[in-house]
């Protein structure tokens, strides 16, 4: 047998997963980790509220109806629209002892804004604020997302934004729910670098230009492993999400949150869908993942997905683990959030400078006067930074 935990090396060792850990599934089961493994379910069991079969709705069947597949021509299209072959470089580091990961950007009051996360010493990742007037040069700004004294998510608080403009040519500004900004985020109870079991809650602030405290969902978590309606793609514990607001209610809602899941024996990770109606109450939809690469590969991992619309044409950004050598950023199309094209041709991003030699991941792509911006976490002679690429060489002057 195989371990489903995974233990905490030093970052690079080898083999290493996309997430900065060697692979769970290459270490023997040994009678302490099995343990050891019960235990942390145990606990995390007794920190979450209650989630018995009655708690949970039902999961949403997928539709019925035959899926309208995006033809190659248009991937094609789409391809040439985003790709961005001209590495900018790194554009945060941490401190020593920091990594950092996960950017999400946004456009607010004519600046931007980004959403990152840090794991200062391997205890957990908190959420942080950085600023730029350019999308070249950023200014970190505070933390935003903290640990806490007790509870889920008391030592992982790993936030992404929710309601983006999802407009390939739209603002990049956040949209508001009852008033406020909002995002997921993945929590967990304990220190370490994302160790299982985690779960998804939503926090919410007023202004999210502050460096102050977001708000968590009194009920959360929203989303968690131990659920009676957990589905077999995530059912050792949930990573990044995005929350999406379809004002067409393409899949019966208003809101649906992308987010991959882990499942064993492998730590193979999948993207599945969730659906709500007031963003806080979510149902599973569908009793598999929409996006999988398990076919190519038992380990393989598939996570971090952005969304973004081409025309009528809905973009999913996303990374790849070990299904091909190394990290790496891709896409898939779709015409109606649940039947996804995977494009199969040269990835948006991979290794090939000395700060991503070991992965280059974790997407978000935006457009900006005519010029494709796509910020990624970075892995290699720097450590885990963020890094962008570009569609245009914006190097030289």
């Amino acid at each position: 047998m195989f371990a489903f935990c995974h233990p905490e090396p030093r970052e690079g060792s080898s083999p290493t997963s996309a997430r900065g850990h060697v692979a769970g599934f290459l270490t023997p089961f040994r009678m302490t980790n099995r343990g050891t493994a019960l235990l942390v379910l145990c606990l995390f069991a007794t920190l979450i509220r209650p989630t018995l079969a009655a708690d949970r709705p039902p999961v949403v069947p997928f539709p019925a109806a035959k899926p309208k597949l995006v033809p190659a021509e248009t991937m094609r299209r789409i391809h040439d629209e985003v790709k961005t072959p001209f590495k900018y470089g790194v554009i945060i580091r941490g401190e020593a002892g920091e990594l950092v990961d996960c950017p999400n950007v946004f456009r607010h009051q004519s600046r931007w804004y980004m959403l990152y996360v840090a794991n200062k010493d391997r205890v957990g990742y908190q959420t942080f604020l950085a600023r730029s007037d350019d999308l070249l040069r950023w200014e970190k700004l505070g933390r935003v997302l903290s640990f806490r004294p007790a509870g889920w998510d008391a030592w992982q608080a790993d936030a992404g934004l929710a309601l983006y403009d999802t407009r390939w040519d739209g603002t990049h500004e956040l949209g508001t729910h009852e008033g406020r900004y909002w995002a997921s985020y993945i929590g967990g109870a304990q220190q370490g670098y994302e160790p299982d079991p985690l779960a998804i809650g939503l926090a919410s602030t007023d202004e999210p230009t502050a460096v102050r405290e977001w708000t968590r969902l009194a009920t959360n978590p929203v989303l968690a492993p131990d659920q009676a309606d957990v589905r077999d793609f995530e059912h050792v514990t949930l990573y990044k999400s995005a929350i999406i607001r379809d004002e067409q209610r393409t899949l019966g809602a208003p809101f649906v949150m992308f987010y991959n899941g882990k499942s064993a024996p492998y730590g193979q990770e999948s993207i599945g869908i969730a659906v709500s109606d007031d963003l806080q109450a979510w149902r599973r939809f569908g009793h598999g993942p929409v996006v999988s690469n398990v076919g190519a590969a038992p380990w393989a991992i598939s996570g971090d997905p952005q969304l973004t619309k081409i025309g009528d044409v809905w973009v999913m950004f996303y990374f790849g683990a070990f299904w091909k050598p190394n990290a790496f950023d891709t896409f898939a199309c779709s015409y109606d959030l649940v039947h996804w094209t995977k494009w199969d041709g040269p990835h948006l991003i991979e290794p090939g400078e000395p700060y991503d030699r070991q992965f280059a991941h974790k997407p978000w792509v935006l457009k900006h006067d005519g010029i494709v911006y796509h910020f990624y976490c970075a892995v290699g002679s720097e450590g885990r930074v963020i890094a962008l690429a570009t569609s245009k060489d914006l190097t030289k002057p």
